[in-house]
């Protein structure tokens, strides 16, 4: 036996080792006769699974996972991201909870070898959605695809949450956990700019499909200096189109990744435990940085001769012009068959559709929070959480309704850093997540389960003393 089918038997052993499964001990629930799910995980990404594989270990298995992609597609590997290889480095270990067999390295390596592996650079984009193809295959996840959450209900007295789906399909959960993305905390950004003066047929945003092949042979302008911008460029130009034109405000290119300082000195495992002020201060000074392309993406985008950078060019106007979309800037005017939008997100629970009926009682932090500094729009808009990814009710607000629901999306970002969607802080929010999980899922019952506790008399010491009389030896003839 070699390559997978040696890493999978190894994988399989490992488990056992550990104790990885342990058994379930939430007490079952039905409502009006209707099974209920004790987790409902919304999004099938790599949040999504490793959460569901986790649950395992708190003993809490009546989990089913719900992603509104079609099978093998959850996630943004292969729909809009559009980078050549991941943006981190190639050891970090985000989903594999320490079991060595479970790692992407031990997935490379049984299918290339080591030699391949010290050789390899970064992750391949496409080579990562292999990797979480096997992980929710190798771990019989429970996934259901095609399934669009639209709404939840809470039903408070039965401190349950119903949740409706795009399809009609209704499903019960004692908890929901949101590990919808980076864009599942709100929405992606639109200038109003492009969105109310350009037919929607000559834009998209980066986070949506575009059909590249029709643009082939034509010119495109891309707004946006962050790394999206730059793996949209060099995408474009890899699939044909003649030029592609980037355009950022700035006078220069940005060139710091905090991520980076965050991984190496514990500040990303030790963020949680800082103060508010001290959250707020960093999360500005964080969003302030933008973060910058790659090295290898803007070498990339850079070396087609379509590829062009405009600094110091904030888009002035934007219209169509003659079947076209004229762009001003302060250079002056620039045209293209069509243009990109890479401006980012804005997280705010109020924007998600799934949350309308709730968004109005969860707390945000430019309520809860007096900055030292500057206010920071995009930071008082972020829900605040508890410390285990938790929503929070607003002040004089019955909670009620959001217990037992958790953002594990990037909306998370302040209140706990690089938490869930962010593959350097996956490793650091897991357990969080999952502890909280399990603790509210055993205080819900506390009084059941104490009762039981106290009531518990099953012997399991059968010794008696003194020891009964043994027969003599010659009795025993």
């Amino acid at each position: 036996m070699s390559g997978l089918a040696a890493l999978e038997a190894r994988l399989e052993r490992e488990l056992e080792l550990i104790a990885f499964n342990r058994p379930q001990w939430v007490r079952p629930r039905r409502h009006a006769g209707e099974e209920v799910l004790d987790v409902a995980v919304i999004g099938g990404g790599q949040c999504g699974l490793a959460t569901a594989f986790g649950l395992r270990r708190e003993g809490v298995t009546n989990v089913m996972v719900f992603d509104e992609s079609a099978a093998g597609y959850e996630g943004p590997w292969e729909t809009y991201a559009r980078m050549v290889t991941l943006r981190t480095p190639k050891t970090l270990t985000p989903i594999d909870f320490g079991v060595p067999s479970l790692t992407y390295q031990a997935w490379w390596e049984a299918q290339h070898g080591r030699e391949a592996w010290d050789a390899l650079d970064k992750i391949a984009r496409g080579d990562w959605m292999d990797y979480l193809r096997w992980y929710r295959r190798v771990l019989d996840l429970p996934v259901v695809n095609e399934a669009k959450l639209q709404r939840i209900e809470p039903l408070v007295e039965e401190g349950l949450h119903r949740l409706h789906f795009a399809d009609g399909g209704v499903e019960l959960a004692r908890k929901v956990v949101l590990a919808t993305g980076i864009q599942g905390g709100g929405e992606w950004h639109t200038p109003a700019l492009v969105r109310e003066n350009l037919p929607r047929d000559l834009w998209a945003h980066t986070s949506e499909p575009i059909d590249f092949a029709t643009l082939h042979g034509k010119r495109i302008g891309i707004l946006g200096g962050g790394a999206s911008a730059f793996d949209n460029a060099q995408f474009a130009l890899s699939q044909g189109v003649e030029a592609a034109e980037v355009f950022i405000r700035r006078k220069q290119l940005p060139r710091i990744n905090p991520i980076r300082f965050m991984e190496k000195v514990g500040f990303a495992a030790r963020y949680p435990a800082l103060d508010d002020q001290a959250k707020y201060a960093a999360m500005a000074c964080f969003l302030g940085h933008n973060q910058p392309p790659t090295n290898d993406t803007f070498v990339r985008a850079a070396s087609f001769a379509g590829f062009h950078l405009h600094t110091g060019a904030p888009w002035l106007d934007v219209c169509e012009h003659n079947g076209l979309v004229r762009v001003t800037t302060p250079q002056g005017h620039h045209e293209f068959d069509f243009v990109i939008v890479s401006t980012g997100l804005v997280s705010d629970p109020a924007l998600r559709p799934e949350l309308a009926g709730l968004a109005d009682c969860i707390a945000r932090w430019g309520e809860r929070v007096t900055p030292t500094g500057p206010r920071n729009a995009l930071i008082d808009a972020h829900p605040y959480l508890g410390n285990g990814f938790e929503f929070l009710p607003r002040d004089g607000v019955d909670g009620a309704p959001l217990h037992g629901l958790f953002a594990f999306n990037y909306s998370a970002l302040i209140s706990l850093g690089l938490s869930a969607s962010a593959l350097s802080g996956l490793h650091l929010a897991l357990p969080r997540l999952l502890r909280s999980i399990a603790d509210q899922l055993f205080l819900d019952d506390k009084d059941v389960l104490l009762a039981e506790f106290l009531d518990y008399d099953v012997p399991e010491f059968l010794g008696e003393w003194p020891l009964p009389e043994m027969p003599e030896a010659g009795e025993l003839a």
